[in-house]
């Protein structure tokens, strides 16, 4: 592989939107796919994608149709997402010490063989609910490995200046798949049954594992391989609390993905429970969280920077709508809070990841991305279970309504400590005319020629304090 700019270190934080700075191209909606690897890269991940979501949507409503319980679906997305929380930094690890092209075509062709093996017990008729249990569970072993593998393949495609605009777009294109899935899901699942999603799923990965195989090797920017040694899990988790720009976005992830992205388990009991409807609306309910998500992905990549600011305040209305639309009185005003829920919930998870990555060195960078898709997934099997019962026990719209909640208090907290750790505070000014809220610094009071003075992050827009001179 030859060796990219900045290929060995850090990578800068991208220039705002539309603008060149140090010779660096301009940062543009689609600029990312210039790259040709990158561009088959995407092609591939499409039809995956693709595949995935029919498959979601097929198993969330074949095991509520077996069972009749929204806390067996809480167990199957428990299950899927239990091996990330177990194991993740050791995927981190893995992917920081093996070469990632050749480590991804494992992974995508192991998960193909659990949506084959699944698509073949559904259509001989022989399926049950522990057989879904348990492909759930190896497909969630696989993703230990694909997800920071995947996650950190993308820098050795685009290099870092190009990394945050490539970040939005791997959203976008999950969330354009988004549009499709759940939309054909719902009409074959209709029509012919699950069996056939879960076949389909199968055979897309045979698109993502052409595009790797396709990849011209010598145009990929050379990554920071980490020898086998001991100490290496410590390391990562020692790197990351050394960082408080990585601390913070990590934790409000966690906060979101465990309590507020219980979508499987609300919007399968919305659909059966309030609007007693059948699979087509929830496959149309999850395509308007798509669209919204889908637009809050290519918002992010025009931007192409990422600050803590938009982070917490998008997590902060994240979770207000949810707790808005747990109550709404009609279909179609929950379907159209779904757009903005899913435009916010994309923008927390995009800025949080780019965020991370961008202040991550190289050589620990799928550590520190495991540890962030271990919180951010893996909290969900200690969410979902308590979901599931409490959206059993108590309805869907308290079980919504409590996702916010425990959401928005997160973000706040998360607001409050950056505030803290980045020597701010919070003003409140109710004159007309005044920002009635805003972050200002904090007044301190030191010695003239202390060492300690406040610095502002490029990565975060944050302020951290910083020794020594400059």
């Amino acid at each position: 592989m030859r060796t990219g700019p900045g290929a060995d270190s850090a990578p800068a934080p991208s220039s705002p939107a539309g603008k060149a700075s140090d010779g660096i191209p301009p940062t543009t909606m689609f600029s990312s796919l210039k790259n040709r690897n990158y561009r088959l890269f995407a092609a591939g991940q499409v039809v995956s994608n693709t595949g995935t979501w029919m498959q979601r949507i097929a198993q969330d409503w074949l095991v509520l149709t077996l069972t009749g319980s929204a806390s067996a679906v809480g167990i199957t997305v428990a299950l899927q997402f239990l091996p990330m929380l177990l194991f993740g930094l050791y995927g981190g690890v893995l992917a920081d010490r093996l070469p990632k092209r050749p480590l991804l075509l494992a992974t995508q062709a192991a998960m193909a063989i659990t949506g084959l093996a699944l698509a073949a017990l559904t259509l001989s008729g022989e399926v049950q609910v522990w057989h879904v249990y348990v492909t759930a569970f190896a497909l969630g072993l696989v993703t230990v490995i694909d997800n920071p593998a995947r996650q950190t393949f993308v820098a050795d495609m685009v290099g870092p200046d190009q990394l945050a605009n490539a970040v939005s777009l791997n959203s976008a294109n999950f969330q354009s798949a988004r549009l499709v899935g759940p939309a054909v899901a719902g009409v074959l699942i209709t029509a012919v049954g699950s069996g056939y999603a879960f076949l389909f799923n199968g055979l897309s990965f045979i698109a993502p594992i052409a595009a790797l195989l396709l990849m011209r090797t010598s145009e990929l920017h050379r990554s920071v391989r980490t020898p086998r040694g001991k100490g290496q899990l410590r390391e990562g988790l020692r790197y990351v609390s050394a960082h408080p720009e990585l601390i913070w976005p990590i934790v409000l992830v966690g906060f979101v993905g465990t309590f507020g992205f219980n979508f499987p388990i609300w919007l399968s009991a919305f659909v059966d429970d309030v609007y007693d409807s059948g699979a087509s609306t929830y496959g149309l309910l999850n395509t308007l969280m798509a669209v919204g998500s889908l637009v809050g992905a290519l918002l992010a990549a025009r931007r192409g920077t990422s600050r803590l600011r938009l982070l917490v305040g998008a997590a902060v209305i994240f979770g207000i709508l949810e707790v808005v639309a747990a109550f709404a009185p009609h279909f179609w005003i929950f379907a159209g809070l779904l757009v903005l829920i899913g435009m916010f919930g994309l923008t927390v998870n995009v800025t949080a990841n780019s965020t991370v990555q961008m202040a991550s060195d190289p050589a620990v960078r799928g550590r520190v991305m495991s540890l962030y898709m271990m919180v951010f997934v893996g909290g969900t099997p200690l969410g979902a279970p308590v979901f599931g019962w409490i959206t059993d026990v108590y309805g869907p719209r308290i079980g919504f309504a409590a996702g916010g909640v425990l959401s928005f208090a997160g973000a706040l907290l998360v607001g409050l400590m950056l505030a803290r750790a980045g020597g701010l505070r919070l003003k409140v000014d109710m004159r007309r005319g005044h920002k009635h809220l805003d972050f200002v610094p904090r007044q301190t009071t030191r010695e003239p020629g202390s060492p300690l003075e406040a610095e502002p992050s490029p990565e975060t827009g944050a302020r951290f304090v910083k020794a020594g001179p400059g």
